[in-house]
């Protein structure tokens, strides 16, 4: 029988959301298969490859092909649903958003497994949830959203901030995975909703 920890799930999950939110927008830039199919892997691995690099480890999809056949799963759906994936931009944002809350979640699991303190996963957490964005939009010729007004990396780290916060109240990993998710999405969505965003550095004329 199969046999999957919590993080592994989320990863799963988090590669096909992920995977689908780039496939997406390349999409929508009328990229062809193998273009929208790399801007997929991207947005999936980008952020735990630069994760892995820096912990020292090797990327985690150079050991595991599932990550690549996952993606590869996530180009098939957005062809057969296409119409209703590319011309809706609520669906972009529900799948990267997420991609982002279950990245950032194990992020934080992988950092703190290697024994590295709190603070570092929570950097390698927004790392992993935000890098294969910003490599997305870098190939696909729009500016990072980590740099526009949205807030994007920033959730990530509250909801790092929510896990170290509900570890230390005693629960355990999984219910501190689950609330530093919800931090994530809650974040996110009342950010957009509300037009949330941290002030701008204004240049001197």
């Amino acid at each position: 029988m199969f046999s999957f920890t919590f993080s592994q799930i989320l990863d799963f999950i988090g590669t096909l959301a992920f995977a689908i939110s780039g496939i997406r927008l390349a999409s929508a830039k009328q990229f062809d298969l193998f273009g929208a199919y790399v801007v997929g892997v991207t947005t999936a691995i980008g952020g735990g490859t630069m994760r892995d690099v820096l912990l020292g480890r090797p990327p985690f999809w150079m050991t595991d092909s599932f990550y690549l056949l996952c993606s590869a799963f996530a180009l098939l759906w957005v062809i057969v649903f296409r119409k209703y994936l590319v011309r809706q931009n609520n669906t972009w944002f529900l799948f990267d958003t997420i991609g982002l809350a279950l990245f950032t979640v194990t992020g934080i699991e992988k950092t703190l497994e290697g024994g590295f303190p709190f603070w570092t996963a929570i950097v390698m957490g927004t790392m992993t949830g935000a890098g294969g964005g910003v490599l997305r939009d870098v190939f696909i010729n729009e500016e990072p959203l980590i740099f526009r007004k949205e807030i994007y990396a920033l959730a990530c780290v509250i909801g790092g901030v929510a896990y170290y916060i509900s570890f230390h109240l005693g629960y355990n990993h999984i219910v501190s995975g689950i609330i530093c998710g919800s931090f994530v999405i809650l974040s996110r969505v009342l950010a957009v909703k509300f037009h949330i965003h941290l002030p701008i550095l204004q240049r001197e004329d």
